[in-house]
């Protein structure tokens, strides 16, 4: 018989599986960001998708040339070569689930080091910053 344990809480966490081949992190944002001053600047990952899922109020993105809103419950894949960026959309908070490969997760953690080259981070993980 399996003994029951309590799994830990992902807020602030990063689940990346034991393959790394997935990774999934919970997010938040209190209302900070909008689509002039999004959470991630328009950017392409050449070869990962990138995919939200939308816990509690509403994200905002650009896929491509398309424009989209997504409340709570709504789920949306940017896949590999799509130019994407995104937002809080509503004006309360946002809490919405990121998944990805784990190699874009080094790449957000190196983006927020101390003195970050953004083109040379993004060009080591087959990815681009784009102007806007």
């Amino acid at each position: 018989m399996m003994t029951p344990m309590e799994a830990p809480p992902l807020a602030g966490h990063t689940l990346v599986s034991q393959e790394g081949s997935l990774a999934l992190a919970e997010w938040t944002d209190e209302g900070e960001s909008s689509e002039e001053r999004p959470i991630a600047g328009l950017h392409v990952h050449h070869s990962d998708d990138e995919a939200w899922y939308v816990l509690e109020g509403t994200l905002g993105f650009r896929l491509g040339e398309k424009t989209l809103t997504a409340p709570a419950g709504s789920a949306v894949l940017a896949p590999a070569g799509t130019p994407h960026t995104y937002w809080n959309a509503g004006q309360e908070r946002a809490r919405y689930l990121l998944v990805a490969h784990p190699r874009l997760f080094a790449l957000i953690e190196e983006l927020h080091g101390a003195g970050a080259d953004y083109a040379e981070i993004f060009r080591r993980y087959d990815s681009e910053l784009l102007a806007s």
